[in-house]
């Protein structure tokens, strides 16, 4: 039979318990003699106290089966049904096993004595409902710590997942709309076109390297968004006009990489851009911590399709994020979207 260590809170128990057990046990086998006779002290209780460290590791081995059989919380009410079937498995056992080797031997002048041996057994009951419950209470404890933690493990990879996932979304999403541009411009101006390359090379360098993080300071936002205005505006000219006010002061608190690109693509697809009725994007904060993105509505006559993954990228990174405050919608014929200032914890 291979050793298994106990729990440490179970073997410090047993040996901070036992002097009192064997003390009450001598007493009722010997009565008063227990506070007289030196040898009950020297030769008894360390012959009992062997004794009972077999049947406890006994106990032990018998718990450690049912809770390896019926683990876990969704288990505690067949684990604590059959933990109570101890008693009569290997306390009641125990007892009569050590009192008869006591009677049988006349050890230190004891003779059987029925009553002294049900006292001991309700003694038994008694100390071993006390510990049984005890050391099922700390089981279930620790399991439910563990399932907390397996659950919050679980969310996080959940979480994790979920960003990538949006994250993969954004690149492509990204990448098709630039080439689309790209494309009309060949035909149209391979000077211009050049130009845009090279710019798309800078702004994708960024994506690249900045996507993959959750977050990203707003001055790192700012400076790309910067560079891709660049990109919008060599296709559109004056029919795109952005008004970008940031206060230095908010410069290291952080958005959700890539929000701000969402938006003015969002923008760019759905409404009409054009000299005659320019496009006008206006980026600020605001000092309840805010950066608002927001332009005026003049809605394309032909509606592109739209699967909605900007806003909803968005929404989805600071519900991960745990951040509320996200909002969009139209207000007074401009769509507005704030986007929470997350505060950054240095």
């Amino acid at each position: 039979m291979k050793l298994i260590k106990p729990p440490a809170y179970e073997f410090y128990g047993f040996l901070i318990s036992m002097p009192f057990i064997t003390l009450w046990v001598h007493y009722i086998l010997y009565g008063n003699r227990v506070f007289t006779d030196p040898q009950l002290w020297f030769f008894s209780f360390p012959l009992l106290f062997i004794l009972a460290v077999v049947s406890w590791y006994c106990h032990f081995r018998y718990h450690y089966f049912v809770a390896s059989r019926l683990p876990g919380l969704k288990n505690s009410y067949k684990r604590i049904f059959f933990k109570l079937l101890v008693y009569p498995l290997v306390m009641a056992p125990s007892v009569i096993a050590i009192h008869g080797i006591y009677a049988g031997f006349n050890l230190f002048g004891y003779s059987y004595n029925p009553e002294s041996l049900k006292l001991w057994l309700l003694q038994g009951i008694f100390v071993n409902l006390i510990f049984e419950t005890l050391w099922e209470v700390i089981y279930m404890i620790d399991q439910y710590k563990e399932s907390l933690m397996e659950k919050e493990l679980l969310e996080l990879m959940n979480t994790e997942q979920e960003f990538e996932n949006l994250k993969s979304q954004v690149n492509p999403h990204f990448l098709f709309n630039c080439f689309n541009t790209l494309s009309g411009l060949i035909s149209e101006d391979r000077q211009m076109a050049d130009k845009f390359l090279n710019e798309l090379s800078k702004v994708y360098r960024y994506v690249l390297n900045t996507n993959q993080n959750d977050l990203t300071t707003l001055h790192n936002e700012t400076r790309f968004i910067h560079s891709y205005m660049v990109l919008l505006q060599t296709r559109y000219g004056q029919g795109l006009h952005v008004d970008i006010r940031i206060d230095e002061a908010y410069y290291n608190y952080s958005i959700p990489t890539m929000s701000l690109q969402l938006l003015v693509e969002n923008a760019v697809k759905h409404n009409i851009v054009s000299k005659k009725e320019p496009l006008c994007i206006e980026i600020y904060t605001t000092s309840e911590n805010e950066l608002i993105v927001c332009n005026n509505l003049q809605p394309k006559q032909t509606k592109e399709n739209s699967t909605g993954i900007g806003l909803k990228n968005i929404k989805s990174k600071y519900t991960l994020l745990k951040q509320p405050g996200f909002e969009g919608g139209t207000i007074a014929g401009r769509f507005v979207v704030n986007l929470p200032l997350i505060k950054n914890k240095q």
